[in-house]
């Protein structure tokens, strides 16, 4: 069993009926019962911003370095 279209988003001004889509993968019925644990939900805040153009980044500690170059 997966869910399909995970982690989903749902928008801060929805009201209907929140759904989690599930797939069967296997060869048989799968049976999901009243009450039983098959996804999560996580609330955020809602941020609101705005961006400034900037011609430069300051220097921080990190410098250049991307993806996995902390060496942990």
């Amino acid at each position: 069993i997966t869910v399909l279209n995970a982690p989903g988003t749902i928008d801060a001004d929805y009201r209907g009926e929140v759904k989690v889509p599930l797939i069967n993968h296997g060869d048989r019925p799968f049976v999901i019962a009243r009450g039983e644990r098959i996804a999560q939900l996580v609330v955020a805040a809602v941020v609101q911003l705005s961006w400034k153009e900037v011609a430069e980044l300051p220097a921080t500690a990190r410098g250049v370095s991307g993806f996995g170059s902390t060496g942990r």
